[in-house]
């Protein structure tokens, strides 16, 4: 207090004699000074305080055996000196924190299992980890100072297009970005990563943008286990299947075989053609069911296009109880949105999570199916965005799963069936996830369980045709060319193709097919078609015979055809020459219709 005697403004104390000192200071205000001066025989005594950011962080004591040693303007300096010595104090302590805060982080950078890149406002590299550094190849002496682009080069896996860095886009907008999926790392030595990562912008005290910092880490092994247990699982429910099908498949042979004995027996033609129109029906219920085994196999990363929810799960539901004792039970909206989704994957999906239903059900019951469209708000539901969603419930009746048990029913190789690899629900976790949805559960024991999953909808609708019986045929005129590796397919395509006024040539393989081509085209005689196996065990296929008949004849009027209807060039013929498609198996009419189309030039 300076107001007190003995004391300066700056706060320091001194007095030049301890002995008139202490004689006006009460006995309890003595204290720790009176008695180290008075041990020591000190009687001109200064104790100078040094501050930093007002904070008292040391003193300057000084001490004279004689009086009258520490006059006010010696004080005043050596108060001057404090303030000095308080600044350069704080001045080390700040280094010293600065550097043991950079090794710090240096230590957690390279101790953390992410790589991580740091750069400035410009896109340059100011810091790099080791996790990074062996990602890159780059170290971090090489790596400093350079663009972004030349040390963290990464493409689209599918198309091999350079994917934009994250750090421009951080830098444009302010936002976390991160990753889309399939994107690749390109190591300096060539080698490649499929990585996850995000950017994050770095802000100064003032709120400016000074940089941005890079978390990414290699994802490789993850996608590769990811796609094994997609084919696992694919095993696996295909087995639990194959009694059902192998039911179904038999139940319609003995239709098909049955009816058409009978129309052997027939003399009137009304009951022939009864019994052979039943042989048909059965033919097409085993073609769709055929169809759905194909997609159902059908394994690999979201391929989509827009699809029918309502019609995939009655589809996949009914597909996967063939056989069973369990009733499903559908409540499914009128008007059921329809949504951008792999076919394929989904219809995996909703018969894994039927089958459990049903093995949860040993004794039969009933599974409730129900859809309906819902919108959901932002932060709603966990890692769902704002928009428009289907929202599907799969729920049984069954024994039900354990609290417990619940927190790793997705986890890869947890069961609690005696049979099973327990990856059948990681792979449903998987490829919801990679459409952009989510997936729940709920359960318990002696009550069943509610499986929930939320698909993002689409913003267009479908055409669907129904497909009926009709025996009136496309009759037409010309000479068509068929490649067909088995005999009695060539032998039944001949005729077909006879009875609706074609001229036929057939060939067992694309090389017998382009010889023949060829041949005739010299004569003049040339085809006005040509039908094309597209799988030749042994032989030259379609997709080889195309492009050697599209050199010999540019005009060429080619149909592919094949019971491998998931093949890419079933579905994208046109790239390949072709100028239409037929997928096994399929009836007269059918055929007749297409090929009366692409000899006529009326192919949409």
């Amino acid at each position: 207090d300076p107001l007190l005697p003995f004391y300066t403004e700056y706060g320091s104390f001194y007095t030049n004699s301890i002995t008139e000192w202490s004689a006006v200071l009460p006995e309890e205000n003595k204290g720790q000074i009176f008695d180290i001066c008075t041990k020591n025989n000190y009687e001109s005594v200064a104790i100078i305080p040094i501050r930093a950011m007002d904070k008292l962080i040391g003193i300057i004591f000084i001490a004279s055996k004689k009086k009258n040693m520490m006059p006010l303007d010696m004080v005043l300096t050596l108060e001057k000196m404090a303030t000095y010595l308080g600044v350069a104090i704080e001045r080390v302590q700040f280094r010293e924190a600065l550097f043991n805060e950079k090794e710090l982080l240096d230590i957690t950078l390279r101790s953390i299992g992410d790589a991580v890149i740091s750069t400035d406002s410009d896109g340059n590299i100011v810091l790099i980890n080791n996790v990074a550094e062996k990602l890159t190849g780059w170290i971090e002496k090489e790596a400093i100072g350079r663009h972004i682009n030349e040390v963290f080069h990464i493409i689209n896996e599918e198309t091999r297009q350079q994917v934009s860095n994250p750090v421009e886009k951080v830098l444009a907008t302010g936002q976390v970005h991160g990753l889309a999926n399939h994107t690749v790392l390109i190591s300096r030595d060539g080698t490649e990563y499929s990585i996850a990562d995000s950017g994050a912008p770095i802000y100064s005290r003032d709120g400016r943008i000074v940089g941005v910092v890079i978390v990414f880490r290699d994802i490789t092994k993850e996608l590769k286990t990811e796609a094994e247990l997609r084919r696992i699982s694919q095993l696996e429910s295909l087995g639990i299947l194959a009694g059902g099908i192998a039911h179904d498949f038999n139940n319609f042979l003995t239709a098909i075989l049955g009816n058409l004995s009978l129309a052997r027996l027939y003399k009137n033609e009304e009951e022939k053609d009864k019994r052979l129109e039943e042989a048909e029906k059965a033919t097409l219920m085993a073609t769709e069911l055929t169809q759905q085994l194909l997609t159902f196999s059908k394994g690999g990363l979201p391929i989509k296009k827009l699809s029918s929810i309502k019609n995939l799960l009655k589809d996949s539901t009914e597909f996967a109880l063939r056989g069973s004792n369990v009733k499903p039970i559908f409540s499914i909206q009128d008007d059921l949105w329809n949504a951008e989704i792999d076919e394929a994957q989904i219809n995996r999906v909703i018969q894994n999570m039927v089958i459990n239903a049903d093995q949860a059900m040993p004794e039969g019951g009933a599974i409730w199916i129900d859809a309906k469209n819902e919108y959901i708000q932002e932060d709603q539901i966990y890692s769902l965005s704002a928009g428009r969603y289907i929202k599907i419930t799969i729920k049984d009746s069954g024994i039900g799963i354990r609290r417990e048990h619940l927190p790793k029913i997705f986890d890869p190789y947890f069961t609690t069936k005696q049979k099973g690899s327990g990856l059948g629900l990681t792979i449903c976790y998987s490829i919801i996830k990679n459409h952009g949805g989510y997936i729940d559960v709920e359960s318990e024991i002696g009550v069943g369980t509610t499986f929930t999953i939320y698909l993002p909808a689409g913003s267009e609708s479908i055409s669907h045709e129904k497909l009926e019986l009709d025996l009136e045929l496309t009759k037409g005129k010309g000479k068509i060319l068929v490649m067909d590796d088995e005999d009695f397919v060539r032998g039944l395509m001949e005729e077909m193709l006879k009875n609706t006024g074609y001229e036929v040539f057939t060939a067992k393989d694309g090389l017998d097919a382009i010889n023949l081509y060829k041949q005739e085209m010299e004569l003049n005689r040339s085809f006005d078609a040509v039908i094309l196996d597209l799988t030749v065990p042994g032989g030259m296929g379609g997709k080889e015979a195309i492009q050697k008949l599209l050199e010999i004849d540019p005009n060429v009027k080619a149909i592919v055809y094949s019971g491998y209807s998931n093949d890419a060039i079933m579905s994208n013929y046109k790239d390949f020459g072709f100028k239409a498609v037929i997928v096994k198996p399929f009836r007269i009419k059918e055929l007749s219709e297409v090929l009366y189309k692409v000899i006529n030039d009326i192919i949409e």
